[in-house]
C-alpha cells in the first residue's frame, strides 16, 4: 500500500512535470476532458467509473487519486468514498446472488481452510473485523468483498464499516491527487502522514477483535 501511495503520487509528479497535466491530451488527459471543471455531469461520470472500477477490483486508493485530482480534496474524497461504496455493494451483492452456494461446498474442502479464519472473524464480528481489516495496508478490497458476500453477511454493517474503514484512505489518497493537481508539496506529506496514522489504527483495532470460536 505504501507502495502505491508512492507510485501514484510519483506518477502525478511525472505527469505535471512533463507537462501533460492538467489539460493534456494523455495521461490524466481523459480526466480533465470528461470529469475535471464538468460540473455534475463530471462528477456523474466519476462515480460512474469508479464504481465499476472499483467492483471490478481497481484499487480503490486509485479512485479516490482521482477524485482527489478531479474535484480537490473534500468533494474528492465524498465522491470517492460513495463511489467506493457503491462498487463495495455492487460486488458484495454479484457474489451473494451468483456463488453463495459454490462458497459454501469450498469451505468445507480444502480451500476453504485457507478462508476459514478469515470467513469465521468476519461471521462473529461483521462490523469489527470489517473495519479493522479496510485499515490495513494489506489485503484485497475486491476479495473481501466477495468473501463478505459468499459468508452470508448482512450487507447494512459490512457496508457502513467499509464506508468507515475507506475514510482514512480515500481522504489520504485524494490529498495526494489534489497535491499533484495543484503542486501543494505540503499537502502531499500531510497525505503520506495520514495514512501512517490510518495503517496503526487499524492494526490496533485488529488486534482488539477477539479470534473467532
Amino acid at each position: 500500500m505504501a507502495l502505491l501511495a508512492a507510485g501514484l503520487g510519483l506518477a502525478g509528479w511525472i505527469i505535471r512535470t512533463i507537462g501533460l497535466a492538467p489539460g493534456g491530451e494523455t495521461g490524466m488527459g481523459w480526466v480533465d476532458h470528461w470529469i475535471r471543471g464538468q460540473g455534475l455531469w463530471g462528477e456523474a461520470v466519476f462515480l460512474a467509473i469508479g464504481c465499476a472500477a472499483t467492483a471490478a477490483g481497481m484499487p480503490r486508493q486509485a479512485v479516490a487519486f482521482l477524485g482527489g485530482y478531479a474535484f480537490g480534496a473534500g468533494l474528492g474524497t465524498v465522491l470517492a468514498l460513495v463511489a467506493q461504496s457503491l462498487g463495495c455493494a455492487l460486488s458484495f451483492g454479484w457474489a451473494r446472488l451468483v456463488g453463495r452456494d459454490w462458497a459454501a461446498r469450498r469451505l468445507e474442502g480444502r480451500f476453504g481452510r485457507r478462508l476459514r479464519p478469515l470467513h469465521d472473524r468476519l461471521v462473529a464480528s461483521p462490523f469489527g473485523a470489517t473495519l479493522a481489516l479496510r485499515l490495513l495496508p494489506v489485503g484485497n478490497n475486491l476479495a473481501l468483498n466477495l468473501l463478505a458476500g459468499l459468508s452470508g453477511l448482512r450487507l447494512a454493517p459490512f457496508l457502513a464499516a467499509s464506508a468507515v474503514g475507506y475514510l482514512p484512505q480515500t481522504l489520504v489518497f485524494s490529498l495526494l491527487g489534489d497535491g499533484v493537481a495543484v503542486d501543494r508539496t505540503a499537502q502531499i506529506i500531510l497525505g503520506g502522514a495520514l495514512f501512517l496514522v490510518s495503517v496503526a489504527l487499524g492494526i490496533w483495532l485488529l488486534r482488539r477483535e477477539p479470534p473467532a470460536a
